[in-house]
């Protein structure tokens, strides 16, 4: 698969335009998992956000709170590696703070449902 993807990237390569070079060629470009990481790591922050349309008797505190702190961890992470990998911790960022909102609502309503 990896040749593969390095054949598809040859063949690309002759092709990016010499303002886009310099993306092209960087260590975090997309010739690099480090741009293809956060890519796809977008739909899970989406899948987060689509939750907000759920009823809140059915969002699970648990999970938001685990993803919540996952996505503000490795939002740390992100910037002490090397390459920095600044696209990947705006991705992580957004996903911990979609979800630390998800995990307010689902409090605020447990916490109405108890008093009532």
């Amino acid at each position: 698969m990896a040749g593969v993807y390095r054949a598809v990237v040859k063949v690309a390569d002759k092709f990016v335009p010499t303002k886009l070079r310099p993306l092209w060629e960087h260590e975090a470009g997309p010739k690099t998992i480090f741009f293809w990481a956060p890519a796809f790591k977008w739909a899970l922050v989406m899948a987060s956000i689509d939750e907000f349309r759920r009823p809140l008797e059915k969002v699970s505190p648990t999970q938001s709170a685990t993803l919540a702190a996952t996505g503000l961890i490795w939002t740390r992470y992100c910037l002490v590696i090397r390459p920095i990998n600044y696209s990947l911790s705006l991705c992580n960022f957004a996903l911990g703070l979609a979800n630390g909102v998800q995990v307010f609502r689902a409090y605020n309503f447990q916490r109405r449902v108890k008093s009532t």
